[in-house]
Order: C-alpha cells, then sequence, then structure tokens
C-alpha cells in the first residue's frame, strides 16, 4: 500500500490533490490513500470562518467547500485529524469522527479506524498544560477564550487512546511528542529553525500527551505537522524493541516539504476505511465519563473489563458491517456568486453520522447544550457573550504560534 502524507493542509486541498497527481505520474505509481496531519480547515461556508482560529485578515474559504458541496470529489481517499486553526464547530460536531466530505474522513478527537488491514489512530489538537486535564466544556458559538481552548488535547481523550492493546501501524498527532527531536538530528534542526533552540534544550518542544501515546503504543510510523519544517526521527523502544519512524512536514506552499510518499506491507486492495472493533468497544466503555465541564474526569468509577463490551460490538459490526454511517450535510454550502451566505445557517446542529453511530453504540448524544437537560452543568466560560471580555482569557503560548502568529509578513495562504 503507498500512502501520501501531508503536513498542515490550511484548506488548500486543491494544490495538495494537484500534487500527489504528479508525483503518481513522474514516479508512475499509484497512492491508495492521503493522510493529513492537521489543520485541515473544514470550511463549509463563511460561517464556520467564525470558529476558526485565525486573524481576521487570513480567515478564507480556500477550497475545501468544493469537496464538501460535490462541486469537487476527492480522488484519494483521505483521512486527517484536526490541528489548532480549524473550523472547531463542524469537527465538534464530528467528535467521534465521519465523514467531513464524500471520500473525507475525520479520525475525531480521538480515534482509530482501519484502512484495508491498516490500523491509523490519531489525536486532534495540540498539548496545553492549561487545559488537558478539564472536560470538552466548549460549545459553538465560541467566545475569544474558546475559540482557542478547543483544540487542546484533553486527558479524556488520551486515557482512551491509552487503552489500545491491538497494535497501531500508522498514528498522527498535530504537534510533535515531548522529546522526539533527540532522536533525529537536531542541530539540523536548530539551523533552520533557531527559535527551537530553548525549548529543545529545556526539554519544552511538544506534547506530553503525544509523548506518552508514543511510549504506549510503539507504532511502526508517527506522523506530525505544526512547526512547519520537515524533521524526520528514528525511535528506539527499548534495546532490541520495536522501532517507531517519526516525520514531521511542512505546510503546503511552493517549495516547501509538505509531502511524503510511503509504501507499506498491506493485504491486496482494493481498500476501504472501516469502523475498529477495539476502538468502538473502548467508545462504548468510556462513554459513560464523557466529561462536559470544566472539572477533571475520574476514570477510577470505570471497571474497565473489556471482555464483554468487545463481543458486544463485534456482534453489532457482524450484523451491520464496519463501513461509517453516510456523509450528510448540514448546512448550506458556500456560494461563491454571492457575497455573504444567510446568515442564519450556522452550523450548530447535530450530524446524523453522529447521531447513527451513537444509536448503533445505543450510547446517548452529549455534544450540544441539550445535554442540561439530563443534569450536565454548564461550564463558567460557556455562558461568556461571544465578543465579551473574559478576565481568564489566556494569552496564546508559544506553542500554539504557528506561522499565521509568528510573521506578520508571511503568505495570505500560509
Amino acid at each position: 500500500m503507498k500512502i501520501a502524507v501531508e503536513g498542515c493542509m490550511h484548506g488548500d486541498l486543491d494544490n495538495v490533490y494537484k500534487t500527489v497527481k504528479h508525483l503518481e505520474r513522474v514516479q508512475n505509481t499509484k497512492i491508495d490513500l492521503l493522510l493529513c496531519c492537521g489543520d485541515f480547515q473544514a470550511v463549509r461556508n463563511e460561517n464556520d470562518l467564525e470558529s476558526l482560529n485565525v486573524p481576521p485578515k487570513y480567515r478564507a474559504m480556500n477550497s475545501f467547500w468544493k469537496y464538501f458541496s460535490g462541486e469537487e470529489f476527492a480522488p484519494y481517499p483521505t483521512i486527517f485529524i484536526g490541528g489548532n486553526h480549524e473550523a472547531s464547530n463542524y469537527l465538534w460536531e464530528l467528535y467521534y469522527g465521519g465523514w467531513a466530505a464524500p471520500n473525507i474522513y475525520f479520525l475525531g478527537f480521538a480515534g482509530v479506524i482501519k484502512f484495508g488491514n491498516i490500523r491509523i489512530g490519531g489525536l486532534s489538537g495540540i498539548y496545553n498544560a492549561r487545559h488537558y486535564h478539564s472536560g470538552h466544556f466548549e460549545r459553538p458559538p465560541y467566545n475569544e477564550s474558546t475559540i482557542r481552548s478547543i483544540y487542546h488535547v484533553r486527558e479524556y481523550d488520551v486515557h482512551k487512546l491509552m487503552q489500545v492493546k491491538e497494535p497501531i501501524d500508522i498514528f498522527l498527532s498535530h504537534d510533535w511528542p515531548l522529546g522526539i527531536t533527540e532522536c533525529g538530528d537536531w542541530k539540523k534542526l536548530v539551523r533552520f529553525k533557531p527559535f527551537f533552540e530553548k525549548e529543545i534544550q529545556e526539554r519544552t518542544l511538544g506534547s506530553k500527551a503525544a509523548a506518552e501515546l508514543l511510549e504506549k503504543l510503539k507504532p511502526p510510523y508517527w506522523f506530525s505537522a505544526h512547526l512547519h519544517c520537515k524533521f524526520a526521527a528514528r525511535v528506539q523502544h527499548g534495546e532490541g524493541g520495536p522501532v517507531t519512524n517519526f516525520l514531521a512536514l511542512d505546510k503546503c506552499l511552493p517549495r516547501r516539504k509538505f509531502l511524503q510518499i510511503i509504501e507499506i506491507e498491506s493485504e491486496v486492495g482494493p481498500y476501504e476505511i472501516q469502523y475498529d472493533e477495539e476502538w468502538l468497544a473502548i467508545t462504548r466503555r468510556f462513554n459513560s465519563l464523557f466529561p462536559l465541564t470544566m472539572d477533571r474526569t475520574n476514570f477510577r468509577s470505570l471497571h474497565l473489563d473489556m471482555q464483554d463490551c468487545r463481543q458486544w460490538v463485534r456482534t453489532r459490526l457482524q450484523e451491520r458491517g464496519g463501513k461509517p454511517f453516510d456523509f450528510a450535510r448540514t448546512v448550506p454550502c458556500y456560494d461563491p456568486s454571492k457575497a455573504v451566505s444567510n446568515s442564519s445557517s450556522h452550523g450548530y446542529g447535530r450530524n446524523p453520522q453522529t447521531e447513527s453511530l451513537l444509536q448503533f453504540l445505543e450510547l446517548p448524544y452529549l455534544l450540544d447544550n441539550k445535554s442540561e437537560s439530563l443534569g450536565v452543568s454548564k461550564s463558567p466560560l460557556s455562558v461568556v457573550h461571544r465578543g465579551s471580555f473574559d478576565h481568564n482569557s489566556e494569552d496564546i503560548p508559544i506553542d500554539d504560534v504557528d506561522g499565521l502568529e509568528e510573521n506578520e509578513d508571511d503568505s495570505v495562504d500560509s
């Protein structure tokens, strides 16, 4: 199986797909799958731009809307995770994963799926210690604080991934695992990115959560993005143990190293994206602890015997099949012939894919404020009016900043 891996998409699907097609012609090969390591920017219409954490001057429709509307069709099965510049309102609809557009699959805030017999896991967002132990308290429309905290990795999602016991072949994270630079040529890296040196020396560059997952899962391949450069490392897990090949890639711009093709052993195609039995069992087991406030999750109250849950999921998948539920459009598509779409069509509703998956797993829907009627309290930040001043609004730490904020003279396409 040949897989194209891309760094930060920044909504530029047209150019990424063109580049993959070019490589197919030049190398006389066939690409089976495209993976994207975050900042995908699945912006469906102008209203989604309000949930995209970028300075207003950088907000642009780019090209995802063409694939959402059906004007274009993704030429390769595409799987992506979220980063720190996303249409977060849309990705929240698909918290458990699902089709963001036909042939374009979001792995969810955390997830594992199968492509053929290859297991692909991923963790969306970036690490920030301030919110790591909080629950998912943010709801659209976001205020000046929650538009940033929504994409901060949560302990709950990491804890679910830590329960995975069967081998993962490929793992995706947006930011790099903490300490990964020690396993590669970091001196060469700082020649191109000198402002990384202090964090590397202090061992603060990267995600603690991703480092824990790397140590636990030990996948053969781990791909990341976020820092807008190419960096390779080789992680040896103990003497004589398995090896993880790590690669970080750049964003999609001319003369930047944003794409890599790898070949891995797999069964003979054709290949399809399928639900993963073990991950669905973990999802079902942990849903009773889904944290909806700023409070820390108490994992000690959960009985972790997965055998019965696993058998239940296996039976359900045998009855229905493992193909994900069908894509559904939940908001009007962007129309470039109109100056502004109808402002009443904000995408804050329930996604039929998510509802179908939860019904399949016999789980309640907890992603909107209707859950308050079930006794879920509203967090303090969730009642701050949009645009109002929040004295707890965070100053963006250095690991939250990428090329959009680092350089005011950067390209509009960044």
